[in-house]
């Protein structure tokens, strides 16, 4: 195997530091385990974040979020624990991180976790477009 899971999250020099830019990434494959059956438990996650001086390497990311497919972990714990090594790594100026569980004992779980940093304002936003769910796969 070429690879293998790392809780290590490679980051990069933010290229546009003067401006505030929203990063939006959907990891539709995240997995753990319920810490009360073993049995396997899924989700979609969808991570936005305005980034200050650093960014996530994306093989990193996903080498992390591998990390967790044997490990035991409730919703709530894992969300706020991925939110908070992310945090660690980068020192995001924002960060949102919504955990979508698919659907266990007839009951959906979203957990929804998020940091801002200290004394940093988001500048009034503007709509013009919103992105579509799953908006970078064809189907």
């Amino acid at each position: 195997m070429a690879s293998k899971p790392s809780k290590k999250l490679e980051t990069f020099d933010n290229p546009f530091t003067a401006r505030d830019y929203r990063i939006h990434m959907e990891i539709p494959e995240f997995t753990c385990l319920c810490p009360k059956t073993g049995q396997p438990d899924f989700a979609r996650l969808i991570l936005d974040y305005i980034p200050d001086k650093k960014c996530v390497e994306l093989k990193s990311l996903k080498l992390y979020i591998w990390s967790y497919r044997d490990e035991g972990a409730f919703h709530e714990a894992v969300t706020n624990q991925i939110l908070d090594d992310l945090v660690a790594a980068l020192r995001p100026r924002y960060m949102r991180l919504i955990a979508k569980f698919f659907v266990r004992g007839g009951i959906f779980t979203n957990v929804i976790a998020e940091h801002r940093k200290k004394d940093w304002k988001p500048e009034p936003a503007v709509f013009l477009e919103a992105f579509e769910e799953q908006s970078n796969t064809r189907g």
